[in-house]
């Protein structure tokens, strides 16, 4: 046992360290590319020169000082910042310094402005924007899950029938991302039926009671959920529905109808079992291409959360918070990479985590 301990720590050691690294790479490149043209030292710069300014302002407003006098100290003081945070020095030495600040999230002050936020603080930012993507992402997500693996087993005990046909013919509408359809969601019942808000995520006057908060964002969320759904339900259950036909067809399987076996017993024990693995792996990598795809549905909507503040940073050049963005979902994706050797492990026993262990 201390064995099997200790070569899944060395193992969950190396798969994490080597998947940092991954991510530390792609964010460098990030950065470099980022900074091509100096856009990120001069918003440093500029946020240097005008705290300083502010502050030596502040300071010496008492003192009777001349304009050019105080300009000399001002000038002093920015230069002394310069060094200290080294924009005096090359851009390749500093994009290691920017790297740093990158993989820590720490990436000072935005430049972009809301009606509903007050904080210029990247960090502060993120903390207020990724919770309300998460709970989109994540009510939206689960319900997909289990309403196509609910149907996508239903259709493979009626292979050909018309249910089964409606949804193969079905399967291609969801090459189209989600927001295509939170336009029409919004046409018919926001404008026309009038049942549902266009977005945002409570009604305008938050709410002051808890209950009323929450239904308010419950209600808020229906469309945008609705329009993730549809966006990915179809081809979802076409792809896991032909999963669970191959495996269905196995000769194990035929051996355990013939044992006299229940469908549901060999539904669950032969056929579901070894069919999660490769469903959850498309499932945790849609949930990244849904994390793209929430920039335009969050505009769409008007939802306040991580997707729309990245169309905000773009439309203003604001690189701090692209690149404090960027790094979520690099630590995303390498995080759901990191975590699928377990998962395959807790649903498949033929799978080993650690080295030689068998996929």
């Amino acid at each position: 046992m201390r064995e099997a301990f200790g070569r899944l720590g060395r193992y969950s050691l190396l798969k994490g360290v080597s998947l940092f690294l991954m991510v530390v790479v792609a964010l460098y490149l990030t950065v470099f590319i980022a900074n091509w043209g100096g856009e990120l030292d001069k918003i440093r710069r500029a946020q240097i020169k005008y705290d300083v300014t502010v502050g030596v302002s502040m300071a010496f407003a008492d003192q009777g000082l001349t304009q050019e006098q105080l300009q000399v100290i001002i000038d002093d003081a920015v230069a002394t910042q310069y060094r200290r945070f080294g924009l005096d020095r090359p851009f390749i030495i500093r994009s290691f310094y920017y790297l740093r600040d990158a993989v820590t999230l720490n990436l000072g002050r935005a430049e972009m402005m809301t009606s509903d936020y007050g904080s210029r603080q990247v960090t502060d930012i993120l903390k207020d924007r990724v919770p309300r993507t998460l709970l989109l992402i994540a009510t939206s997500e689960l319900i997909l899950f289990f309403l196509a693996l609910l149907i996508a087993l239903f259709l493979s005990r009626r292979y050909g029938g018309w249910l089964d046909r409606v949804i193969v013919g079905l399967a291609p509408t969801s090459a189209a991302p989600g927001w295509f359809y939170g336009i029409f969601l919004i046409l018919i019942f926001a404008a026309v039926l009038g049942v549902l808000p266009y977005g945002r995520m409570v009604q305008i006057g938050v709410p002051k009671g808890t209950w009323e908060y929450f239904f308010s964002v419950l209600k808020h969320m229906v469309l945008p959920v609705s329009a993730i759904i549809i966006g990915a339900i179809f081809s979802s259950i076409y792809s896991w529905r032909t999963f669970f036909l191959i495996y269905s067809s196995e000769d194990y399987v035929e051996l355990a109808r013939a044992k006299g076996l229940s469908s549901q017993a060999i539904e669950r024990r032969y056929v579901l079992r070894p069919t999660l693995p490769p469903i959850v792996t498309s499932f945790l990598l849609m949930i990244i291409t849904v994390w793209m795809g929430m920039i335009i549905l969050e505009s769409v909507f008007n939802w306040p959360g991580l997707g729309q503040t990245f169309y905000e940073a773009m439309q203003r050049f604001d690189t701090p918070v692209i690149v404090g963005i960027v790094v979520i979902y690099g630590y995303l994706l390498a995080a759901t990479v990191f975590m699928l050797d377990f998962i395959y492990a807790l649903l498949d026993p033929r799978v080993r985590v650690g080295p030689g262990g068998s996929r």
